[in-house]
This record gives C-alpha cells, structure tokens and sequence, in this order.
C-alpha cells in the first residue's frame, strides 16, 4: 500500500530526528526517554528507594530510565496493553488498567503498599481531527489521574503528557486542587510544533 504524504513526512522526520538517532546510539527503546532525563535534571523526580508506576510504559523507554535512577532499592511497576520486552528489575503486566479486573490484579501485586510516583507519558492514536483526538486525550488523562490517586502516598507526585486543548485547563485546575504544587513543563525534545506537555503535580493531598 502505498504511503501518504504525511505519512512520508513523518518517516523522514522521525529517521532525521537527533533524538531517535541519539536513543539508537545508547540503547534506549524511544526517543521519549530524553523528556523524562531533562525533566529529571530539572526536578529530580528519581532518587534511590522510590517506587514507580509507568502507566502506558510500551516500548519501555521510560521504565529504562527509572529503573537505572531508583537502583536496586527502588521497584518499578509497567503497565500497557501492549507487549513490553523484559527489562531486568522491571516487573511488567499487560492488560488494561481502566478494566476492573487488571486494576484489582495490579492492586493484589503491591499488596496495599502507596507508590511514590506514577508517570504516564500515554497518548491516543491521533487521528489528525482534534474534535475527535482531543477527548481521548483528557479521558486518558482523567483514568490515569484517578489511578493516580488511588496508588499515591500523600505527598507523592504524578507527571503526565497531555496535550493543550479543549480540557486541557479545566484538567489542570483538578490537579491544583489534588497536590500542592503543579508545574508544565516542555523538554526540549518535545517537538515545538505539538501541543504536548508534561504536567507535573508534586505533593499528593490525601482528600
């Protein structure tokens, strides 16, 4: 089948992309993982110990990152519907999280223990119509977000990728209400034609 235009375009972008270039020389499964170490560097979200939910983690990037920044005293959780290879002081479940018996499956695993961070760097397949692809958007963002809640300690923190749209504000004026700081955030390696951000709310009011 013969390919799009844009599809085209993205394809030679995306193999010209520095980022995917650099991710392909030092091994990490995305690009994507030089957002979460420019985040780290500024806000330092990652210390020895912590334990980790990566929700949407396919193909891994993320859980690569934080996995080396926790260390072996640390414990990472990965979640997506999609396969994930091993990544060793990973541990992996496939399912989906919005089902109740995936959510109660992952529950039973941390055995009534809070997490200290939940990352989601989760998106929708875009369809290119924003009347159509931003809903998806927020109701992702709202499922992780009351994951989120459900998992945190008090005091935890949360980031999420969201994209600025219709939703967008009145999402960010939820997580003022549900922590006590709320920052947005655009890595460098987030393309500056995308609407995408990363919204980091640190200090989990326990409601």
């Amino acid at each position: 089948m013969a390919r799009t235009k844009s599809s085209q375009r993205w394809l030679k972008e995306h193999f010209s992309d520095p980022y995917v270039k650099r991710a392909q020389q030092e091994g990490y499964r995305s690009r994507a993982v030089y957002k979460l170490l420019a985040l780290q560097e500024r806000d330092k979200l990652f210390k020895p110990g912590l334990k980790v939910v990566d929700l949407g983690a396919a193909p891994g990037g993320w859980s690569q990152v934080a996995t080396r920044l926790i260390g072996n005293t640390g414990k990472i959780y990965a979640l997506d519907i999609l396969p994930m290879e091993e990544i060793p002081g990973v541990e992996f479940m496939q399912g989906d999280f919005t089902e109740e018996v995936v959510l109660q499956a992952f529950l039973q695993k941390i055995a009534g223990q809070k997490v200290d961070l939940v990352l989601s760097d989760m998106a929708p397949n875009l369809s290119g119509n924003a009347a159509i692809d931003q809903p998806r958007v927020i109701y992702l963002a709202e499922i992780a977000l009351e994951f989120a809640q459900q998992v945190l300690r008090p005091d935890g923190s949360f980031l999420i990728k969201l994209f600025q749209g219709v939703g967008s504000e009145h999402y960010l004026q939820q997580l003022r209400k549900l922590f006590k700081q709320v920052f947005i955030r655009k890595p460098e390696a987030s393309r500056a034609r995308s609407a995408e951000v990363y919204l980091l709310a640190k200090g989990h009011k326990k409601l």
